[in-house]
């Protein structure tokens, strides 16, 4: 009898945290923190824990068809600045958030950027091997999120080359190629592509013609579900895409809304961030029906009308970036 009630009590504290691991979170509207906001664009907050840890997080959802908004993107060259000095020098817009991964040595981009429909920003198609496999390169597809000059958005895996105009666009993911060769052409992506099933890659390379594009990666979301494409894109090594640390994101919804989401991290207690896993539950139940992750951790930070939504984990307050995503109110 006694066995037969411990047995129903763990079954009963096994479904109240799987029913809390996926509960969705409550969101409140914050608006009123960060006015003037035109009628498109709206600020939300939450405090509900993730998975039973503390969490501190908001989102932006703006109205990709109000022409009174303009999305875009800034980016430096050789350099860097804090989100706050690019509100500064776009004067001051209505949405400033970190995008890309970028290298501390050199503050190149290491993803895509477009911007006012020109590419500025490529993706790095070749990463070295390591140990054993130092003479051995890994050449994979990043991703993106951009809008179009029709106001839409879409998610793609791309190739770049500063000789093209536009990028060309994958609509699957696919493992990189491994060889011994530094360099991945555009005749080499395409000659490996073309190795796959066509029932899989269908179809294969197109322009991808948009006027503001940010990079970043893995994807999280495709088609409303929950496919995290780090083993293609090779943003995150072994497990870690199950560590939880500051994260931004950007996806899209069918109804032509744009959210941009950032979980604060690394404050021990009070916020303790999100896996990759959790961050793309929270987008889906957003209704995202693509989702991005962009560059995290200490680089994590979004300003609505200049002022800080999440505090950022950087040491210095706001982590200097090479890019960001600018939502304009015209």
């Amino acid at each position: 009898m006694i066995k037969s009630i411990m047995r129903i009590f763990f079954l009963f504290l096994i479904l109240f945290f799987s029913l809390s691991v996926n509960a969705q979170l409550k969101w409140i509207n914050v608006d009123s923190l960060y006015q003037p906001l035109p009628v498109s664009v709206h600020v939300f907050k939450s405090t509900d824990t993730i998975d039973g840890k503390p969490n501190i997080a908001y989102y932006v959802i703006a109205n990709l068809k109000d022409k009174k908004l303009l999305f875009d993107a800034d980016t430096t060259l050789n350099r860097r600045f804090t989100p706050l000095q690019f509100y500064q020098k776009n004067s001051q817009p209505l949405v400033v958030v970190n995008t890309t991964f970028f290298s501390f040595q050199t503050n190149q981009n290491l993803n895509v950027v477009i911007k006012d429909g020109k590419l500025v920003g490529y993706n790095i198609h070749t990463i070295t091997g390591r140990g054993k496999d130092t003479l051995t390169y890994r050449h994979p597809f990043g991703s993106a999120i951009g809008i179009s000059k029709k106001r839409t958005a879409d998610i793609a895996w791309l190739f770049t080359d500063s000789s093209f105009k536009y990028p060309q666009a994958l609509n699957m993911p696919v493992l990189p190629k491994k060889d011994s060769s530094v360099k991945f052409s555009f005749t080499s992506a395409k000659d490996y592509i073309y190795q796959e099933p066509r029932s899989l890659i269908d179809p294969f390379f197109s322009k991808w013609k948009m006027r503001t594009t940010v990079g970043g990666g893995p994807i999280l979301l495709q088609q409303g579900i929950a496919k995290i494409s780090n083993n293609e894109e090779l943003k995150f090594a072994g497990n870690a895409i199950n560590d939880k640390h500051p994260r931004t994101a950007m996806g899209y919804t069918k109804d032509n809304k744009l959210i941009i989401l950032v979980v604060q991290g690394r404050f021990p207690g009070i916020a303790e961030g999100a896996t990759l896993g959790q961050e793309a539950q929270i987008l889906k139940d957003l209704g995202c029906w693509e989702a991005l992750n962009l560059d995290g951790g200490g680089s994590s930070c979004m300003l609505v009308n200049g002022k800080e939504t999440i505090k950022p984990s950087d040491a210095t307050g706001q982590r200097a970036i090479p890019t960001v995503f600018i939502i304009r109110n015209r």
